[in-house]
């Protein structure tokens, strides 16, 4: 009988173990801390549970004291999807406007600095960089999460992040395994489909996941979409061909893979998180991402018991739910071993500013001042951001001289991304011209709407991906034919050709990326 329960006491702890939920709130609620003492290694925090710096690291304590090694992930992409900075914006450029400078000594730099923020925090797994390549520009959901189309560019930065993510001794996650970025549909509403052959899978998609493996990274995100080449049956996140089969067989990677969030559509519509849950594990997955919109106790009770409940049935071999847990537990010793850059440390950034940027020299740790000539850590997102602008002057170009009117033209945003950070040029404009206004316009009569409000103020057109938006570009053809000197900022995918007095590309909307555009729109 002891020998039973013990077989039972431990089956329901690895169940546990590879269960990665979140939670409402700042801190962390009773069951959670129950939960932990109980098995639970991991728990994943959104912007929900982000107050301040000071209150995340309080919150992460309250973790680790419950269980030391305790895997605290995020989603802390920075650019258009970030946590820390959810309500300001962040103070780092995402990946596509890191491809559009190309320095991977720049991207390792931004991703050292992010990574000693999140250490700073308590936070030790982050779910990034998205090593898509972008190879649809019309992607609903990737787009600018995105280093670049480019296979070989992808492939260099996601190990440049990879790299300097976890020289700050956070784990870093390459997602989203095959590859997201040739899809039209996002997998949060439905199941994306990748209809190309092997050879293209391969050479495109495969590739910075491959380099993502060689520079040692820590963690892998499969993806819910369907690939027919690789298994024309079950979504990536639920196929033992593609995370047993590729991932581990074929590419050799031997650490831990964790699943997209399970309640989103791709899933949790067809499968159910239960029966998803069970399918992920058997066919590979060692943790189950379910954070995103179920955050309740019953969800993690009702994930347990389904598990339990396969691996008794003989439909989940107790041994790979076994080696799933050993799997998140030992990262959460990697983690807690891990590598932590002495304060002050600096690496070496080569590279000059363009576009209105500065030269950088050198990278001081995080709260340290940079040397002569140097900058600062809390500075490389901003040099980052300058250096991603890309200016183009129309014919007609006088220099902004008073006060303007922003129209900012808003799609709706992306699950991903949120629509709780704030984005645009219009606060920073206000500083710099005082008397500017802001507008947001959406919809058929956008541009007749701001070109009414604007009056005799000039106008500064802010969009996110124009060539994906027929009412925004219309929107814009309405502005340009009134008034030709308007400013048009593209803060999304550079997919239109450049138009306007002065047309800046911004390559993300990040918090930075509009104080970088905005300099260059006050300085003439």
């Amino acid at each position: 009988m002891t020998t039973v329960t013990r077989a039972s006491s431990t089956l329901t702890r690895d169940a546990l173990t590879v269960l990665q939920p979140g939670f409402d709130g700042t801190t962390a609620p009773d069951w959670l801390l129950r939960r932990l003492g109980e098995g639970l290694a991991s728990v994943g925090l959104f912007g929900r549970n982000v107050q301040s710096p000071e209150q995340l690291a309080a919150l992460t304590a309250q973790l680790r004291a419950e269980y030391g090694d305790v895997l605290v992930a995020i989603d802390e992409e920075s650019g258009d999807v970030t946590r820390l900075e959810v309500r300001t914006g962040s103070s780092f450029p995402g990946n596509h406007a890191l491809g559009a400078v190309d320095d991977v000594e720049l991207t390792r730099a931004v991703a050292l600095e992010l990574g000693r923020r999140l250490a700073a925090c308590g936070v030790n797994l982050n779910w990034a960089p998205s090593a898509d390549v972008n190879a649809n520009p019309d992607n609903p959901v990737i787009g600018v999460r995105s280093f670049g189309a480019d296979t070989a560019l992808v492939a260099r930065h996601t190990a440049a992040y990879v790299d300097g993510m976890q020289a700050a001794g956070v784990a870093a996650c390459a997602k989203h395994f095959p590859g997201h970025g040739d899809t039209g549909v996002d997998s949060h509403h439905d199941l994306p489909l990748i209809d190309v052959g092997l050879d293209v899978l391969r050479s495109r998609d495969l590739a910075p996941f491959r380099a993502a493996i060689a520079a040692g990274t820590r963690a892998v995100m499969s993806a819910h979409i369907l690939v027919p080449a690789l298994d024309p049956e079950r979504p990536a996140t639920l196929s033992r061909r593609i995370l047993t089969g590729l991932l581990r067989e074929e590419l050799g990677y031997d650490g831990l893979i964790v699943t997209d969030g399970m309640e989103m559509q791709a899933i949790s519509a067809t499968y159910g998180i239960e029966r998803g849950s069970v399918l992920a594990i058997a066919a590979g997955a060692d943790a189950i991402c379910v954070g995103g919109g179920l955050n309740d106790d019953g969800t993690v009770t009702r994930l347990r018991d389904a598990l339990v409940a396969a691996v008794r049935s003989g439909e989940l071999p107790e041994e790979r739910l076994a080696d799933a847990a050993a799997r998140v537990r030992a990262l959460g010793e990697w983690t807690s071993a891990g590598p932590m850059p002495a304060p002050g440390a600096r690496i070496e950034v080569r590279g000059a500013g363009s576009a209105g940027g500065a030269e950088v020299g050198s990278v001081a740790g995080v709260g340290g001042a940079g040397g002569a000539g140097g900058v600062g850590g809390a500075e490389i997102g901003l040099v980052a951001a300058r250096r991603a602008l890309r200016v183009t002057r129309g014919e007609y170009a006088p220099a902004v001289t008073g006060p303007v009117h922003v129209a900012a033209f808003s799609p709706v945003a992306n699950i991903a991304v949120g629509d709780e950070t704030p984005w645009g040029v219009g606060p920073e404009l206000a500083r710099l011209l005082p008397g500017t206004t802001t507008g947001s316009y959406t919809g058929p009569d956008a541009g007749a709407t701001a070109l009414a409000e604007a009056g005799e103020r000039r106008v500064v057109a802010v969009v996110r991906d124009e060539h994906r938006h027929a009412w925004m570009s219309e929107a814009l053809d309405t502005l340009l034919a009134a008034r030709p000197d308007t400013v048009i900022v593209e803060m999304g995918v550079p997919g239109a050709a450049p138009r306007g007095a002065l047309h800046i590309a911004t390559h993300g909307a990040a918090r930075v990326c509009g104080v970088a555009a905005a300099e260059v729109i006050a300085g003439g």
